[in-house]
């Protein structure tokens, strides 16, 4: 019998420790390493490497992960560029000026892709995702709201943001974080997306703005901003309220530019006062990084800009984050130049075209209605007809594809549509049509599977194991 040497801190429970010898044959090296608390003792590099590499191996395979909107692939060239830039800090522009500057770059061309009427006039930043950014995008609206208010002698202590109930999550701790009532425009049959419908409902003097998005995550459905724009033109017309428009474009608008050109949703729209979008998304880059552009400086107060001495300099800084990586800044820009518009428009097309055979061809197999089709965003979503089966549902379907290895989400949709459950997939760069193929032979054979079952799957809970 094996004996294993101990001290006070060191669990006996097998579950709660790392047994690393044999596996790694290392002569010397302890046996085991706790896994809640730091190990007593330096382990070789190579021990280290390997306990961690084996653990993310139990993770599942990205490139049929077809769930997530975050990029999963980059070239060789963007990999070497992301290892030899990973220890740059972004928020140190005196250390790392070069980097500060193509940061500029970044955003100023975004201004220019999004029809920014005076690109010397508008101000814009990169954040660590688009979630940051649309922190940012409504607090300055809420602060725009406030100075006007204030300049009024009126109150400052309710505002509201409306937007659909089938925004991404980080719009609600947005409302909560910032302590904004939000004013839930509720999905429907209907109205599926948030296009302008009884918004005058919903809008007051205390509203600081309305949210538009670009690329819904539930279905990847654009909600038209244009209409939005017009009602609001309406209702300015008959009550006097100015309210501005933001638009949540985290996937849309690195698709729209490309492959929609003629949609007018981005600084076309008169109201429309910011703009944000993921880089790690349809920019294509590995996650950590978003961006947000404001119509010019008057839309971005002041107040939000702050100037520092850090690190032998200046600072002036709009992100939520301090320290973050500069890195993946450099390989947007990376991409910029590595694509430019024509290879960006190659390649969300190519997306598009793969997402929209996809939709046809589930949507011929017989037990699937589409809600959406993937011709917006690369993005697509079906339900089950009501009368198929009661047998099984999308949830079932959806675990018997990831014993393929294939990660296809069933989730409700929001708020008055909770009741219809539906799965969605996300095409990104790197699923081919022969991917798409393989894909489909697994569904159809999942779906055969489960037609042919004589009474109904056994399950503890029905419900989604996926979260937006």
């Amino acid at each position: 019998m094996s004996v294993r040497h101990t001290n006070a801190r060191q669990t006996t429970n097998i579950g709660e420790s790392l047994v690393i010898n044999p596996v790694f044959i290392r002569p010397g090296e302890a046996t085991e390493m706790p896994k809640f608390e730091m190990p007593d003792r330096a382990s070789l590099p190579e021990t280290a490497y390997q306990i961690v590499h084996d653990e993310a191996m139990l993770d599942g395979n990205a490139r049929l992960n077809l769930a997530t909107f975050v990029s999963t692939w980059m070239d060789d060239e963007a990999k070497r560029l992301y290892s030899e830039t990973a220890d740059k800090n972004m928020i140190d522009k005196d250390e790392y000026p070069q980097t500060a500057a193509i940061e500029e770059r970044c955003w100023r061309i975004l201004a220019d892709l999004w029809h920014a009427p005076d690109s010397a006039a508008t101000i814009g930043t990169s954040t660590i995702g688009s979630s940051e950014a649309c922190m940012l995008g409504g607090l300055a609206l809420k602060r725009r709201w406030q100075t006007k208010r204030r300049e009024e002698g009126k109150s400052v202590e309710s505002p509201n943001l409306v937007l659909s109930t089938g925004v991404q999550v980080c719009w609600e701790k947005f409302c909560n974080y910032f302590e904004v009532e939000p004013r839930w425009v509720p999905v429907s049959e209907e109205h599926l997306v948030l296009d302008g419908h009884d918004l005058e409902k919903y809008v007051d003097e205390n509203t600081i703005g309305v949210v538009g998005i670009m690329g819904q995550t539930y279905t990847g459905m654009y909600e038209p901003i244009a209409e939005i724009a017009k009602k609001l033109d309406e209702i300015q017309a008959s009550t006097g309220l100015d309210v501005k428009i933001h638009v949540d474009g985290a996937s849309g608008a690195m698709v729209a530019p490309f492959c929609q050109p003629e949609l007018e949703w981005d600084f076309r729209v008169e109201r429309v006062v910011s703009i944000n979008t993921s880089g790690h998304k349809y920019g294509l880059v590995y996650p950590g990084v978003g961006w947000i552009v404001w119509r010019d400086t008057d839309a971005l107060p002041e107040s939000m800009v702050f100037h520092c001495s850090y690190l032998g300099g200046d600072m002036p800084t709009l992100a939520l984050n301090f320290s973050r990586p500069g890195a993946q800044v450099l390989l947007q820009y990376y991409m910029f130049l590595r694509l430019g518009r024509d290879g960006y428009r190659e390649v969300q097309q190519s997306s598009l075209d793969v997402a929209q055979y996809l939709a046809a061809a589930i949507e011929k197999i017989g037990p699937f209605t589409l809600v959406s089709k993937g011709d917006t965003i690369p993005v697509f979503a079906w339900r089950l007809k009501p009368d198929h089966t009661a047998n099984w549902t999308l949830y079932d379907l959806s675990d018997r594809l990831r014993m393929k290895g294939w990660l296809v989400p069933a989730y409700p949709l929001a708020d008055n549509l909770a009741d219809i459950t539906v799965q969605r997939i996300v095409v990104r760069a790197g699923l081919s049509h022969d991917l798409a193929n393989a894909l489909l032979r697994d569904l159809e054979g999942e779906v055969a599977y489960l037609d042919n079952l004589k009474s109904p799957l056994p399950r503890e809970v029905a419900g989604a194991h996926f979260h937006h």
